[in-house]
């Protein structure tokens, strides 16, 4: 599907009834916002990215009527994936709280926390559900996003992800045997070798070679199995790396460079693109939790 398609979001905003109350940003195309709609008749078509709802307050007039027979309520969660449509219609006032993350960065996710080739991972549609542990995720994003506690918020998307995936009602996983891409030992060597290096300097030969296979297939099948480009996957991973950096003592320029930034200045304009927020703020959310 094309990222061209609107999102989710973007129907919302176009709607004159839906209002947002607070939204947060949260880098890698994720944010948080919390609606109020009314007296709406809403149209998904075919949305780019997949997004995350949870009723906060009221949802009893809220009925999905393309193919769902049912009433909303108070603590409802509904799962939108990338490129399934859906309408609905509401009647009364109520309040939700949409994470919204982009498929690549879901698929990174998926395969960075469970060592699995991203072609594997399963989003279902889900409408109307009780998921006590998916929902304690969403309702903290939304507590995070009321706050605009970026920190929270990013810690929450997390555990939120992992709920969702290892739900056995929804699956998680497809049972399906992948063919091309990576190798499973493959992934891992190159994975591997970009932990074990992440404060110096990693270039596509070295990875290419490590793989046992040329620059330009190695590209192709490393986003094929995980998601995202390797450039992309060395930049996530050193992000991950300054963040547990972050929670210590360490001057941050000096982190930088434990995480292959060329400079602290480098670093900070990375990390606030890719988390909305900077190292030194960072920094602080974690030591007021202390």
């Amino acid at each position: 599907m094309s990222a061209c398609n609107p999102s989710v979001f973007s129907f919302l905003s176009a709607s004159p009834c839906a209002q947002v109350t607070d939204a947060l940003n949260l880098g890698l195309g994720r944010s948080a916002v919390i609606w109020r709609n009314a007296h709406d008749r809403m149209r998904y078509e075919r949305p780019d990215g997949h997004t995350f709802s949870l009723y906060l307050e009221g949802g009893s007039g809220t009925r999905r009527i393309d193919s769902v027979d049912a009433d909303g309520w108070p603590g409802a969660l509904c799962v939108m994936p990338q490129g399934a449509s859906s309408e609905w219609d509401i009647t009364d006032v109520f309040t939700f709280v949409h994470l919204y993350v982009p498929d690549e960065e879901m698929r990174r996710v998926f395969t960075e926390t469970f060592d699995r080739d991203c072609r594997l991972m399963v989003v279902p549609e889900v409408t109307f559900d009780h998921a006590p542990a998916l929902g304690k995720a969403l309702r903290q994003v939304a507590h995070a996003t009321r706050l605009s506690d970026t920190l929270l918020a990013d810690e929450t998307i997390i555990s939120a992800l992992a709920s969702l995936f290892v739900d056995p009602r929804y699956g998680g996983t497809r049972p399906i045997s992948v063919k091309s891409g990576l190798t499973p030992t493959v992934r891992r060597r190159v994975t591997d070798y970009i932990e074990a290096h992440l404060d110096t300097q990693i270039t596509l030969p070295d990875l290419a070679a490590i793989a046992g296979l040329s620059e330009f297939h190695l590209q192709r099948m490393f986003r094929v199995s995980c998601g995202i480009s390797p450039h992309s996957w060395v930049r996530h991973r050193r992000l991950a790396h300054a963040k547990a950096l972050l929670t210590g003592a360490e001057p941050i320029a000096r982190i930088a460079g434990a995480c292959g930034f060329s400079s602290q200045s480098h670093l900070t304009r990375v990390f606030k693109t890719m988390t909305g927020t900077t190292p030194s703020a960072f920094r602080r959310s974690v030591s007021s939790r202390a």
